[in-house]
């Protein structure tokens, strides 16, 4: 067992178990984790990580890649199917409930069900799972039996646990080209998750009772002979003393206002409590009060009066109506359970075609800001319009709703709709699962590798409007993200999702993932040295190649490790230009890290790749001079962000050195004037700070000049985010 792998387990328990309760789910996932690497049946960093479990099997990840050991198609049985268990004749075939469902689907009642279901389009893949048993209906009413046997022998295994059918009902995908970030029952959820926080609640409940304060103060002001008691800067009292004169029906109203205030809680030593403490106290006269609790209602009176007015004063009434404004004005959590019962007109597992009528003013009050921003996320329109609205806020947010369109650009390659339909909503089902911490070079399991859509790989044509299509969508995906987040690397799951449109497209394109500098094994599969000779091609002699010293050849030796072809030789060029960036002792992350910052540069993280592969040239020339303006900006003005959390400070830095190197990209497309003009406008903004430096390396690249060997050139000096063990600008 990895020390350090239990260590983080570890760490991640106590934090649930400090922030979400030891009853959490989150917490019960990573008792799980710690329990299954003590007795050897979870293996981190494998693909296979639960004991006997399939790579197909769909597991509960947590954060990291750690997984629980939990099946996600594990699940209780729903209404529908206890109903249809209860109805199964006597001594139907399985040992679990599961199982013996799963069994009736395969029969030719069961059979039908899923058919016509399948031809309706009425059902959803909420897990890949979902789909395995409808794929064995199209197989065999197609006359693919050998196929469909074979799919059944292989998950035959795990239909006691797993549910291998689909939830019945409605499709939850958008159709067309639009796309949501979340279903109107998720956001039906969150907005009803908001709470009023208990200081808030208590101050209303204080303004409402402020009313019945001012009747006893009132009440307690008749009982004054002469002025009412005033109480003066250096905290003499003059006036009047309450308890003096005696209305004739006071009692009868002391009675009923003691009545109404009975519910009412305050702080011991407020005003409001010593009046009505005195009140409860007093009959008709004073006898039942000391002299000193005559006193202390003098004093409460004259503090009110001083603060406020006496009560049904001018001063007194606008006080209370402005009050009174803020109890009657509704709360964020009042708006959004409003905004929630809106929801409720649409189906729960759909999205919204505009937010406009559920997000309308409520009885005249604006809904607020973050309440909008929920219902956003069950807005379906297309990707571009979503980020424009800025409802997909990051390249990891375009990543979650890109597969909604990939999914059927993968399944345009099947002639039968319904059977294109389920592929679809299969694969945008898989590409939720999470990702697994992977050592060792291993791959996450494949889209392919789920034994029903192996099962139909046979039978997808590869038609050349497909093709096209996903080459288009790429196109566009890839621009949309560079133009909206130019200052960002492409996400793992975006890359994930841009290679799955490549292959579609029919294009070889090596696109590269960041790899974790903690789980770094010293090598890179071949696909990163591939990247490198295409971005040392195309951008031979530009501003990006003289900034980072881009090599002009790559050595093409391969070697074998762990089953995969990988390229040391390549690993060993990163190594060395690594060394620029070490400065004195490193801990072994920090090492990785400078070398995984190198293997960045030297493959432009995908951005050449892209661009040559796409034809992107002509359109990047155009947009260049923005999107290095606003990335280079970004890089100063993130590092410029105090903060006192060291992860959080290396993180930026981290993020700062991203968007500081996609800047020497675009701005490698602008002529050598306009790389004057942005690079000088950037030089007021890091003056006397440890910036400067950098800026002025930047403005000597420009200029001609060349960093020597330990980065520096005149004054200037080469930005890499690693150095002295950990990262800086």
């Amino acid at each position: 067992m990895n020390e350090g792998q239990f260590g983080y387990a570890y760490g991640q328990l106590r934090r649930a178990l400090r922030h979400a309760g030891a009853d959490s789910a989150r917490a019960a996932g990573w008792r799980a984790v710690l329990d299954g690497m003590a007795d050897g049946t979870l293996t981190v960093g494998s693909r296979t990580p639960v004991a006997d479990t399939p790579a197909w099997v769909t597991l509960e990840v947590l954060h990291g890649g750690f997984a629980s050991g939990r099946y996600l198609a594990e699940e209780p049985l729903r209404e529908d199917e206890i109903e249809l268990v209860r109805a199964l004749p006597d001594g139907a075939p399985g040992t679990t409930d599961r199982e013996r469902l799963n069994l009736h689907y395969l029969t030719d009642e069961g059979q039908a069900v899923l058919l016509g279901a399948l031809a309706a389009g009425s059902y959803r893949v909420e897990v890949p799972e979902h789909a395995a048993l409808m794929t064995v209906a199209w197989l065999l009413a197609h006359d693919h039996h050998a196929a469909a046997l074979d799919l059944v022998v292989v998950v035959r295994p795990l239909m006691h646990r797993l549910r291998m059918t689909p939830v019945f009902g409605e499709p939850s995908a958008p159709a067309g080209s639009v796309v949501r970030l979340q279903s109107v029952k998720q956001v039906k959820t969150s907005l009803r998750a908001i709470t009023t926080p208990s200081a808030i609640d208590t101050m209303r409940t204080r303004l409402r009772e402020r009313p019945l304060y001012d009747r006893l103060v009132a009440l307690w002001c008749e009982t004054v002979e002469g002025e009412l008691p005033a109480l003066h800067d250096d905290g003499v009292v003059t006036g009047g003393w309450p308890c003096r004169v005696w209305p004739a029906d006071w009692s009868a109203r002391r009675t009923a206002l003691l009545a109404e205030t009975e519910g009412v809680t305050a702080h011991p030593r407020a005003n409001f409590t010593r009046l009505r403490t005195a009140l409860a106290a007093c009959e008709t006269d004073s006898r039942s009060l000391t002299a000193r609790d005559v006193g202390w209602v003098r004093r409460a009176l004259a503090n009110t009066i001083g603060k406020h007015g006496v009560p049904g004063s001018e001063r007194r009434t606008a006080l209370r109506e402005a009050e009174l404004s803020v109890v009657e004005r509704p709360t964020r959590a009042e708006l959004a359970e409003a905004v929630a019962v809106r929801l409720d007109a649409y189906s729960d597992d759909g999205g919204v075609p505009s937010i406009e009528p559920i997000t309308e003013d409520v009885d005249g009050w604006s809904v607020p800001d973050g309440v909008v921003a929920k219902v956003s996320r069950a807005w379906e329109a297309p990707v571009e319009e979503l980020v424009a609205r800025d409802v997909i806020t990051s390249g990891e947010v375009l990543a979650t709703v890109l597969p909604q369109i990939t999914a059927s650009l993968l399944a345009a390659n099947i002639e039968d709709p319904a059977l294109s339909a389920l592929y679809a909503r299969t694969y945008a089902a898989f590409r939720r699962r999470r990702s697994l911490l992977l050592l060792d070079l291993a791959t996450q399991v494949g889209f392919s590798e789920l034994p029903w859509v192996a099962a139909l790989e046979p039978l997808r044509a590869h038609r050349r409007d497909a093709a096209e299509a996903a080459r288009q969508t790429l196109a566009q995906t890839t621009t949309l993200a560079l133009t909206a987040f130019p200052h960002a690397i492409l996400p793992n799951p975006l890359v994930s999702e841009f290679a799955s449109l490549a292959k579609q497209a029919g294009l070889r394109m090596p696109l590269v993932e960041e790899v974790a500098a903690d789980i770094f094994m010293g090598t890179f599969t071949t696909k990163f040295r591939d990247a490198a000779v295409i971005a040392s091609r195309v951008m031979a002699g530009s501003l990006y190649a003289r900034y980072y010293d881009l090599p002009e050849t790559w050595p093409e030796e391969t070697t074998t490790r762990w089953g995969r072809k990988t390229a040391d030789e390549f690993a060993k060029v990163c190594k060395a230009r690594a060394a620029e960036a070490r400065r004195g002792r490193m801990p072994g992350v920090a090492v990785n890290g400078t070398v995984l910052e190198q293997s960045q540069i030297v493959t432009t993280h995908n951005l050449a790749v892209l661009a040559d592969g796409l034809g992107l040239w002509d359109r990047l020339t155009v947009l260049a001079p923005g999107l290095a303006t606003r990335s280079l900006g970004w890089a100063l003005r993130r590092t410029a962000v105090p903060t006192s959390d060291r992860h959080a400070a290396l993180t930026a830095v981290k993020n700062a050195a991203y968007a500081w190197r996609q800047g020497i990209f675009f701005l490698s497309f602008c002529d050598t004037e306009k790389q004057r003009t942005i690079v000088d406008e950037l030089r007021p903004r890091p003056a006397g700070t440890d910036l400067g430096p950098a800026v002025d390396g930047l403005a000597a690249v420009v200029a001609g000049y060349r960093f020597d060997a330990d980065g520096t050139v005149h004054n200037g000096r080469r930005w890499l985010s690693w150095g002295g063990g950990e990262r800086c600008p």
